[in-house]
């Protein structure tokens, strides 16, 4: 059969473009997803949804039974939901609720500007009593995720109105008068010996409660969060006064220290 000149260009291309389909098509097959962990180093899973749904829900857990899914990071017993109560999302108990898109933010505590991972890792060695997460590690990617999936409605400029604690007239704890409302109000669930019963009450005292360098261990802060959430069945009826008398009592009561190389947290 005789070709043209024409035909005959167009038969040699052919299979040329074959060939690079088919390379194409091998590179494709033979390419891989990055795991998790290394595209959700900042609480974020890539594209895919549902990665980032057992993401969340990894950060909902750790959040929740801490000492259980990060025993290598935690010296006591005490998990984050147990001073962020009902998992972060209770109003005027430190809600995690449209925090994330807060960060980066000034510290008074640590004299400069912190991330959320700072933020974290200083609950880590502070209330948890433990050392810091791995910055890069599937925990903190977790966690992240977590928190920013209770961000996910915020409005810029728009500060949440369950933000932090709330406020109360400044008072001087009296630690003996604290004593009497611990007993009758509180030792019912924490114990006399302020133990408590985790994983479901938490210690507020001892080798298993926050270390002396927590936020808890500012009496002032305790008593805005004791005013508001406790007791328990009657949360709201004590008095400011006695909030701050049995935030002095329980600050009183021994505790572990913080570590002197996570001061910087």
């Amino acid at each position: 059969m005789h070709l043209t000149q024409q035909n005959r260009m167009r038969v040699a291309i052919i299979p040329l473009l074959v060939v690079g389909f088919s390379l194409f098509a091998l590179a494709c097959s033979n390419s891989s997803n990055p795991p998790v962990q290394a595209a959700a180093a900042s609480g974020t899973a890539g594209n895919s949804p549902s990665q980032q749904r057992r993401l969340i829900h990894q950060g909902k857990l750790l959040f929740d039974q801490t000492p259980k899914e990060a025993p290598d990071y935690v010296g006591n017993k005490l998990s984050c939901s147990d001073c962020h109560i009902q998992s972060g999302t209770a109003a005027h108990a430190a809600p995690m609720t449209d925090l994330a898109g807060t960060f980066p933010q000034f510290s008074k505590r640590a004299g400069h500007i912190i991330s959320l991972q700072d933020r974290i890792q200083e609950c880590f060695v502070r209330s948890e009593a433990g050392q810091p997460l791995p910055a890069s590690g599937p925990q903190m990617a977790a966690m992240v995720a977590y928190i920013n999936s209770l961000s996910k409605d915020q409005v810029n400029g728009k500060p949440y109105p369950g933000r932090g604690l709330i406020k109360l007239p400044t008072l001087i704890g009296n630690p003996t008068r604290g004593k009497a409302v611990y007993v009758s109000q509180c030792a019912a669930c924490h114990g006399i010996d302020g133990a408590g019963a985790p994983p479901i009450l938490p210690a507020l005292w001892g080798n298993d409660s926050y270390n002396n360098g927590a936020g808890m261990n500012n009496p002032a802060k305790m008593a805005a969060f004791v005013a508001y959430t406790m007791p328990q069945d009657q949360p709201g009826s004590l008095t400011p006064q006695q909030a701050y008398d049995v935030s002095a009592y329980i600050h009183s009561m021994p505790r572990p220290k913080l570590n002197k190389a996570y001061k910087a947290y």
